[in-house]
């Protein structure tokens, strides 16, 4: 059987990891692409491995993300991210990735899409699933985006060039508030768990917010603790269908879980407390300002995805919020202490006639290219 050779690169971005192509190099038929997409990934896969593409097998590393020169006066580069299932052919195109929207910049700016300025370059981007600007601010030298530094995150075992990132007029669609309900807490009836307060917030990605106290938790749990009591993960990926339905973007929770796996994700959120992480470390409840637990795909993230967040900094500066009444600290300046340690982001919300808006909101990350070539489809 031959096989065919597609130009890709395999990057990490954030927390994440992801195979990146120029569009130009796809097909155009939107079924068509996703079919490559989904066989290099090596999705569906009933064994769970991926084993025969290079996806990795968890939410975090199987993503497939489409970049070209922007159309746009105000842009540089179109950017358009899709979630890979793992078990089931499906590509969610829904949202963004807020880890690997820090990768694009330096993949733009290493394949010439954007001329490297050093010592800084900043690439435009828009976010083709949200219709939304992003600024990125990657360090470049010798006129490649700079991979060494000093900048650590938790979740990724090696420092790296800190890359800020500005999510631009980050709520709702054609400028709209954060609130898609316009509501601060919402009620949903939920079987097994009877009503449920939530915050869904429209930032970054759509979110769904609730007490981790309110079902029973902490949000200082390990994913392999989260993992480990089905039934529980069960009711809480129901939640996070419920919570699609009542935002009107599925038809049914079974619609939901089946079209719409990656967005919204669901996020427990608890107060400030210290705790040990699955690594060993001790995070102290004096070094955060809340506790943040997320599920991705269904299940409990290994950190925090990056558009959480956004979201979660932008929910943690609304008054009524589930999220504000348990937080602490600044919005310019949140630490959020998630499953591999903590991270810190800022945001701006603003009120006007009784709508909120977030102007923007500040994301530090780090990104390389992991390894550029081709990648073969089989052809039959």
């Amino acid at each position: 059987m031959s096989q065919r050779a597609i130009p890709a690169v395999w990057m990490r971005g954030g927390t994440s990891k992801g195979l990146f192509f120029h569009a130009r190099n796809l097909p155009s038929d939107p079924a068509e692409r996703d079919a490559l997409l989904l066989r290099a990934i090596g999705s569906p896969d009933p064994f769970g491995t991926q084993i025969d593409g290079l996806g990795g097998a968890t939410s975090s590393t199987s993503k497939v993300v489409l970049v070209d020169r922007s159309a746009r006066d105000d842009c540089d580069v179109d950017y358009r991210f899709g979630h890979v299932a793992i078990g089931e052919a499906v590509i969610d195109w829904s949202g963004n990735c807020g880890n690997l929207t820090a990768a694009v910049g330096p993949f733009a700016i290493d394949s010439g899409l954007v001329p490297a300025t050093e010592p800084m370059s900043r690439v435009a981007i828009w976010q083709a699933n949200l219709g939304k600007r992003i600024e990125a601010d990657v360090p470049v030298a010798d006129g490649l985006a700079r991979v060494d530094g000093d900048f650590t995150m938790d979740g990724v075992a090696f420092p790296g060039a800190a890359i800020n990132l500005r999510f631009a007029d980050a709520g709702g669609e054609d400028g709209g508030g954060v609130l898609p309900t316009g509501r601060p807490v919402d009620v949903l009836e939920v079987p097994g768990l009877g009503e449920i307060e939530v915050t869904l917030i429209h930032a970054g990605n759509i979110a769904v917010f609730v007490r981790a106290a309110d079902l029973g938790l902490t949000a200082t749990e390990t994913p392999a603790e989260l993992a480990a009591d089905a039934d529980r993960l069960a009711r809480l990926n129901q939640l996070r269908d419920h919570a699609t339905v009542a935002l009107g973007l599925a038809d049914s929770p079974e619609d939901a879980a089946r079209r719409r796996p990656a967005t919204p994700k669901l996020h427990l959120i608890g107060p400030p407390a210290g705790h040990r992480l699955h690594t060993g470390r001790e995070l102290a409840a004096g070094d955060i300002d809340l506790c943040a637990r997320a599920l991705s795909m269904g299940r409990p993230h290994h950190a925090y995805p990056g558009t959480s967040a956004v979201a979660t900094a932008v929910a943690a500066a609304l008054p009524g919020s589930v999220v504000h009444d348990l937080a602490t600290g600044s919005p310019a300046d949140r630490h959020i202490g998630h499953a591999a340690g903590m991270l810190r982001v800022g945001a701006e919300v603003v009120c006007r006639n009784g709508v909120w808006t977030a102007p923007g909101v500040s994301l530090q990350r780090s990104a390389r290219c992991l390894m550029a070539g081709e990648v073969f489809i089989p052809a039959g």
